[in-house]
């Protein structure tokens, strides 16, 4: 688990009296089994902020990286039906890491996170055709290829949207080494 999810851990006990144990056992008495539907119950009936919400529902519905045994499985589950996109994740991946040894791989439930110190893309199997390189290099000049994220993902600025191998080029990997080298 990573330091700042066991900080909101300790801090949920600190500020609520119970423990993350004591909370998912909450929310599990209520039903409840959509995350939004958690996160509405616990700030509604208990003023939770979003983020305690966000991390208790998370928790409960096993939903979180924390909650895998081993994060690869998460990114099996990714691409599962999606076999066809998997080289494009690798080929993405190999190539990225060649920029550093600061580079933290991080896969979540629905995309993997790329980081130095802090996000700079995601790399996520959006349909079965189409994997979804998300590229936070704000105010940076768009072209027919490198759109604005939108209402896709809020964490990064852009996105790059490949169907195919032959996508992840020099173009695209050089968009990814700048929003990379910005985080120095």
């Amino acid at each position: 688990m990573d330091d700042a999810a066991q900080t909101m851990i300790n801090n949920l006990e600190k500020n609520t009296g119970k423990s993350l144990n004591q909370w998912i056992d909450v929310v599990k008495e209520t039903g409840l089994v959509k995350h939004g539907e958690i996160i509405k119950m616990l700030k509604t009936d208990h003023g939770f902020t979003h983020g305690f919400a966000n991390l208790v529902a998370h928790k409960a519905k096993g939903s979180d990286a924390g909650s895998v045994s081993n994060l690869n499985d998460l990114i099996v589950g990714q691409y599962q039906g999606k076999e066809s996109l998997k080289p494009i994740y690798d080929t993405l991946i190999q190539a990225i890491g060649k920029f550093g040894d600061d580079i933290e791989i991080a896969p979540k439930k629905a995309y993997v996170s790329i980081k130095r110190k802090k996000q700079f893309a995601i790399i996520q199997p959006s349909t079965k055709t189409r994997i979804d390189v998300g590229i936070q290099l704000k105010e940076y000049d768009l072209t027919d290829r490198l759109i604005k994220s939108g209402s896709w993902n809020s964490m990064v600025s852009h996105r790059v949207k490949l169907a195919d191998l032959s996508e992840v080029n020099e173009e695209l990997i050089g968009w990814l080494k700048e929003a990379y080298e910005r985080l120095r």
